[in-house]
């Protein structure tokens, strides 16, 4: 039985998704003239991909939130530069790993004055956790804090955000065999982690 986590990775309908991409592309480049209504759309159309992608990479809500507003500031910014080359989706996210890692380097500049800026954040993942429930997606995201940093940008790209193999390629900057191999990694991990975590579960008792 597939727990609700794993099915996250279930192959997609790559047809489907590439008329998607192709129209997002489509407004991206509408939106090159300043078009209102293909901003909109582009910038609608992308949003949870993009919040996925910056959060699953390690960034807290606030940040991923802030760090989702200046992808697409930056993506705006430089829309006059896509010529469609890439889906727009593609593109997109390449800007919103360059994001992301400008904020890490930019926070790690900055002089630390305590050992926590957030203390109910901290209090609260410092609570004891239980076997995880999939409702909300708080529990994929435990699992894939314990993945290396390569394995779950390629698992998340390909398997939450839906790119394919290709393109995340070009969105991490590495060979596809790379991105396969990575996501393979990861998957067996999480699936490990998982037999783990129910042979450890405690069994309900009788009513």
């Amino acid at each position: 039985m597939l727990t609700p986590a794993l099915t996250l990775s279930a192959p997609r309908d790559e047809s489907t998704q590439g008329s998607r991409d192709d129209s997002v592309t489509a407004w991206a480049l509408a939106a090159r003239s300043g078009d209102p209504e293909a901003v909109d759309l582009f910038v609608r159309a992308l949003h949870r991909d993009v919040r996925r992608y910056v959060t699953f990479l390690g960034a807290d809500p606030q940040s991923a939130e802030d760090l989702t507003q200046d992808t697409f500031l930056r993506a705006l910014g430089s829309l006059h530069r896509f010529e469609g080359r890439s889906s727009a989706r593609t593109w997109l996210l390449s800007i919103a790993r360059r994001a992301v890692i400008d904020s890490i380097r930019y926070t790690s500049s900055r002089p630390r004055l305590s050992d926590t800026d957030d203390w109910q954040a901290a209090a609260e993942r410092a609570q004891p956790r239980h076997l995880p429930g999939f409702d909300d997606g708080i529990a994929l995201a435990e699992l894939l804090d314990t993945l290396p940093d390569d394995r779950r940008e390629a698992f998340v790209l390909t398997q939450l955000v839906g790119l394919p193999y290709a393109e995340a390629a070009d969105v991490s900057d590495c060979p596809v065999g790379t991105v396969r191999s990575r996501v393979a990694r990861a998957r067996t991990s999480l699936i490990e982690w998982l037999d783990d975590a129910e042979r450890c579960a405690p069994v309900p008792a009788a009513a």
